[in-house]
């Protein structure tokens, strides 16, 4: 295995983004079993855009700014859907009030939202993808795959580890109140600005 492809790739799961963001704020709120259930609808919101790449339809996105923009305003307002939740569910961040329940199922299909409403994502994985497969390969579309799952196993494993120690966290964090309300400011002021962020992107890779 390339070591350049295992090394890019763990940086680029690793910097702090949409997915870490959401994945923390779950462990922190909800506590360990909710953060991988949120590292696993991240992981997953990751495949389509793959698969995107891997069969070319990533390239749409080059040649056609409407569909760029439709998708870039929609994961634009759904980030800053996701501040103002954030903002709005005081509870979430406060020992002393039952968070409410909420099913794996909408938390993985929110998580998944967010990944997939990010018209950067099949951009980023048809440029960064192919650069480690060589021409001569016999077999690029098995190797193509190969690199997918890698790298969304390495996004599960880092999304858990962040998820996890957040929710180690939690009773430390949880037990100061003036310090989850400035996390709650905090997570909706990272969504905020990544919606923003995403907002004013341009459809360049």
């Amino acid at each position: 295995m390339n070591i350049q492809f295992l090394l890019t790739s763990l940086l680029v799961v690793a910097a702090p983004g949409t997915g870490v963001l959401h994945t923390v704020s779950t462990g922190l709120s909800r506590g360990a079993r909710a953060s991988l259930v949120a590292a696993v609808g991240c992981t997953l919101g990751t495949l389509p855009h793959m698969a995107a790449a891997v069969l070319g339809l990533a390239a749409v996105f080059r040649t056609s700014p409407f569909a760029f923009e439709l998708l870039k305003y929609l994961g634009a307002a759904y980030l800053l859907y996701m501040a103002w939740g954030t903002l709005r569910d005081r509870g979430a961040l406060d020992p002393n009030q039952p968070v409410p329940e909420r099913s794996p199922l909408r938390m993985i299909v929110a998580a998944v939202l967010l990944n997939l409403l990010n018209p950067k994502l099949p951009i980023f994985f048809l440029a960064f993808l192919p650069q480690f497969i060589a021409r001569d390969d016999p077999s690029p579309m098995l190797r193509l795959l190969t690199l997918s799952a890698i790298f969304m196993l390495m996004t599960l494993v880092v999304f858990a580890l962040y998820g996890m120690f957040a929710s180690f966290m939690r009773a430390r964090v949880l037990s100061r109140p003036r310090v989850t309300a400035w996390l709650r400011r905090f997570f909706a002021a990272g969504f905020v600005a990544l919606g923003l962020k995403l907002l004013f992107s341009t459809s360049r890779a």
